[in-house]
């Protein structure tokens, strides 16, 4: 007893040392990371040999490797602004949130098999935690920001508890101007700089979020159009921008305004890799077929057109010359070799070089299926179908005048537009239909805009993230198009930001709609967050959808899950564990503050697997471990003798059970247990598997 009583003492002992992996081990990593962090790990894995053996950089080589192809200079052209060096930090810093299921939500028939996402949750952190499973994985970004008009709300906001010395040292900068940052996250700031620090860590980890063809849309007015231009080109590079969108919001200005009124807004259009990207679609058409009105006083409408190839204004069988060129003022494009059309199909030579949107095996593939089309200027347009929803007058339309919908609505068909890309107006009024209110939230995006701007990717089945998801404009957008014929799934991210708070600091017109947003929420026995709306408002959506669309198989659910810090006290006593102080037992400080659901989701989205992982819980002798791939998961306390027994039969027994790592949660086990299984599994090397078992224990 008394040997078995050291040994129990001794294993406490190395218990303690070896605490260090999940949050704690997160915690101490972050004190070591400097604003060029991801940078320096690329540069080791790439040019390892142009480092000294104390870790430090040597310049000189590196020149080296690069003096017969680039020209390296101290001088470049790039945006400058407070804080920079301090968004590039926060980039590299790690999360300490964890993810919190909503079960309830989660379990519910039209949710458990959803692969749709919504993250309640500041969006750094959001993003943070999605790059560990989604890295490379989202083809289609868009988001609309805080504009920084100075009516908006926005003010910088980002909490991270550096000291004065703390961050002069990280980003080596003088205790004065570390300073006057500090106090731009610490007062809230609604400056250039501080728009711009909000802004850059975000889209320097959207763009690591992206696949190499992916795309980003931001919405942004002239506040900050110019900035946001600067900012991406920093992020994606000057060659990556792709367009800069004009969308008509309203249209016209108010009568009142003692000044130009701005109509329109912008959306910023950068892609992960331009060589890569196959461009955006511009033109559309509807199922009809029906051939174009030749007397369109436009001379290129392309709004209804048939399948196959013709020419829209010359005749139906001719042959365009190498060396002549297709649409001088869109393209530019010079054939090199001849063009022929007959009978209104490509009979010759697909081989055409030029500065084509699409590849050559896409134009092939397209002429084939009838895709291409012609116009006046001889421009190659490739024909794809408009989406079914047409905007608020086709929705209103269809509803009818069906009391039995449960939706709010009365309207003027004449004065509705059915076509076009929806205007701030239509967005507000889609708020009325669903929510049976206007005005919960300021300036919303129209479905009609989202469902356009999704279409034009081309894609039929791609993963769309908005991490400023706000009433959830694009959720409604993505299972629009999948009830149609779409496979797309989202990934929202939005901030459940305390409006109780809010309505407290908030005066005018916006106390007003943040008490109605609040009288709404109470309604409908909501807490007072402003994610809750957006949760609502996919719901609601999802719901009118199925009805339009009664055989519709789309995936209309979605999972739920909310990012928590854990409470300062729990990290204080992770930081400073002694097993003595607790009378020689082991407490459960994570696992008690949000239970094994949430610890699992957590190591899950970190280990690769995603938030929607299809892991399996496995009753070994009464005790619950969870399997997936090649992860066993082993979390609650208690474990016994028959439950390691049963671990180990498993792994001997059954041939598709072959988990390579077993990750343990460390309050949970006392040493000997923990040896106990170590030794166990150890075998399994000299068995017919031969497979070497790694321990990972986390806390």
């Amino acid at each position: 007893t008394i040997i078995r009583g050291r040994k129990y003492l001794i294993g406490l002992f190395y218990q303690k040392i070896i605490i260090q992996i999940m949050i704690k081990d997160i915690i101490n990593s972050n004190e070591a990371v400097l604003p060029n962090t991801k940078q320096i790990e690329v540069l080791k894995e790439n040019f390892p040999a142009c480092f000294k053996e104390d870790g430090s950089f040597d310049i000189e080589r590196f020149k080296e490797y690069l003096n017969d192809s680039l020209m390296v200079t101290n001088e470049g052209y790039e945006l400058k602004f407070l804080g920079k060096n301090y968004a590039r930090l926060l980039t590299s810093v790690d999360t300490t949130t964890v993810v919190v299921p909503d079960e309830e939500h989660n379990n519910k028939p039209e949710n458990k098999d959803s692969q749709n996402i919504y993250i309640s949750g500041d969006n750094l952190d959001g993003l943070k935690q999605l790059l560990k499973s989604y890295q490379g994985k989202v083809k289609c970004i868009y988001i609309d920001p805080p504009y920084n008009t100075g009516s908006d709300g926005f003010v910088y906001n980002d909490n991270f508890n550096f000291t004065i010395e703390e961050l002069a040292t990280k980003l080596s900068i003088d205790e004065e101007d570390a300073k006057r940052i500090l106090d731009l996250t610490k007062r809230g700031s609604a400056s250039h700089s501080a728009w711009l620090m909000f802004m850059y860590p975000r889209l320097l980890l959207a763009k690591d979020l992206l696949t190499n063809d992916g795309v980003i849309f931001i919405s942004i007015d002239d506040n900050e159009c110019h900035n946001l231009k600067l900012l991406c080109d920093d992020v994606f590079l000057e060659e990556n921008f792709v367009a800069e969108l004009t969308w008509e919001k309203k249209k016209k200005g108010s009568y009142l305004a003692n000044d130009i009124t701005n109509i329109k807004e912008s959306i910023v259009v950068y892609s992960r890799n331009k060589l890569s990207f196959n461009g955006l679609i511009g033109e559309i058409n509807t199922n009809e077929e029906t051939y174009p009105c030749i007397n369109a006083s436009n001379g290129r409408d392309v709004r209804h057109i048939p399948a196959g190839i013709m020419s829209k204004y010359r005749e139906k069988n001719f042959t365009m010359k190498a060396g002549e060129i297709i649409s001088d003022t869109t393209m530019n494009l010079v054939l090199k070799s001849d063009l022929v059309i007959k009978d209104g199909i490509l009979v010759q030579n697909l081989d055409i070089e030029g500065n084509w949107r699409y590849g050559q095996d896409a134009m092939a593939e397209y002429a084939k299926k009838g895709e291409l089309y012609i116009t006046q200027d001889l421009y190659l347009r490739r024909i794809v179908n408009e989406p079914r929803y047409k905007g608020l007058k086709d929705l209103l339309l269809r509803l009818g005048e069906n009391e039995e919908s449960g939706y709010s609505y009365s309207f003027d068909a004449n004065n509705l537009q059915a076509s076009g890309w929806g205007s701030n107006e239509d967005a507000d009024e889609e708020q009325r239909i669903l929510f049976g209110e206007q005005g919960l939230m300021t300036y919303p995006k129209p479905v009609l805009l989202m469902m356009k701007l999704l279409t034009s990717v081309r894609d039929e089945r791609m993963t769309i993230c908005d991490f400023f998801s706000g009433s959830g404009t694009t959720a409604e957008a993505v299972m629009r198009l999948n009830a149609n014929r779409n496979k797309h799934r989202f990934i929202m991210i939005q901030l459940p930001e305390d409006l109780d708070k809010s309505y407290v600091s908030a005066s005018g017109d916006e106390k007003k709609r943040i008490k109605k947003l609040v009288n709404y929420l109470d309604s409908n026995n909501r807490v007072h967050k402003l994610d809750q709306l957006g949760i609502e408002r996919i719901i609601r959506a999802a719901k009118m959808i199925k009805e339009e669309n009664p055989d519709t198989t789309a995936d209309l659910g979605f999972k739920h899950y909310t990012l928590e810090e854990p409470n300062r006290t729990t990290l204080d006593k992770l930081e400073k564990f002694v097993p003595e102080d607790q009378g020689m037992v082991l407490t459960n400080d994570i696992l008690t503050d949000f239970g094994t659901q949430t610890v699992l989701t957590t190591w899950l989205v970190r280990d690769g697997y995603g938030f929607n992982a299809d892991v399996k819980a496995i009753d070994f002798e009464g005790y619950i471990g969870y399997y997936i791939d090649k992860h066993l998961y082993l979390i609650d306390a208690n474990i016994t003798d028959a439950a390691i027994a049963a671990i180990v039969d498993k792994y001997e027994m059954d041939g598709n059970f072959n988990a390579e790592n077993v990750v343990i949660f460390g309050y949970s086990f006392i040493w000997t247990k923990t040896e106990e299984l170590k030794m166990n599994l150890a075998r399994l090397k000299d068995t017919e598997k031969n497979l070497r078992i790694n321990f990972d224990i986390r806390y």
